[in-house]
């Protein structure tokens, strides 16, 4: 939602609140906001009617976690269909191709997990364990809902020894909704140090030099 969708939003929150009967002061519409801010205003309304219809909770006032889940589904549910779509890309592009996901925390799961080659090189046998592995790890970033630091793509084969011998590769495939893929191949990183790992001297060395640049 946009700033100039906050009156439209104010106004659907109060409808919603007297129907429990309840009055939401300033302070907690502003939270409201503050947690539903990063979905489309239509989205959110729907996502409202749909809790309100809810015969199992719907007789209750809405947390933002309620909207939230009707929003993205739960952080179970998305692991599952992201595991899938990751299954599929394994077994029709295979470990050659690099790719690039339309959910971020698809690349940030298998990078945890050692990337694409890694996963792609598991047998058979693995397979059950890897899934309840990713599925885990993806059910952990998701239900914290914060963002988090990606690799931009997951690289294949031919990308890894062209760019080593400095030869020209393919662009990455794009899997699901390709918009969405792009912005994420936009958006990411490379993935190197995500670990934060860097050696103690580095940090006196970073010190120094944000003196310096005070000075200069």
């Amino acid at each position: 939602m946009q700033q100039q969708d906050f009156d439209d939003f104010v106004d659907i929150i109060q409808v919603v609140g007297e129907q429990y009967n309840k009055k939401l002061s300033d302070g907690v519409i502003a939270l409201y906001w503050q947690g539903l801010q990063d979905y489309e205003l239509a989205a959110v309304r729907d996502a409202l009617g749909r809790h309100l219809r809810n015969t199992d909770n719907g007789q209750f006032m809405p947390k933002i976690a309620d909207i939230i889940r009707m929003l993205q589904g739960s952080s179970q549910d998305c692991a599952f269909s992201a595991w899938t779509k990751v299954d599929k890309a394994v077994r029709h592009v295979g470990p050659y191709e690099s790719v690039v996901f339309d959910d971020p925390l698809i690349h940030r799961v298998l990078n945890d997990m050692g990337g694409w080659l890694v996963l792609c090189d598991k047998t058979d046998d693995d397979w059950p364990f890897i899934a309840k592995e990713f599925e885990n790890r993806y059910r952990g970033f998701k239900s914290r809902n914060e963002k988090v630091e990606y690799p931009a793509k997951l690289i294949g084969i031919f990308e890894k020894e062209n760019s080593a011998k400095g030869l020209e590769f393919a662009q990455p495939l794009l899997i699901g909704d390709a918009t969405k893929a792009q912005q994420v191949l936009l958006g990411g990183g490379n993935g190197a140090n995500m670990l934060g790992i860097m050696r103690s001297g580095e940090i006196e060395q970073g010190r120094l030099s944000a003196k310096i640049a005070e000075h200069n």
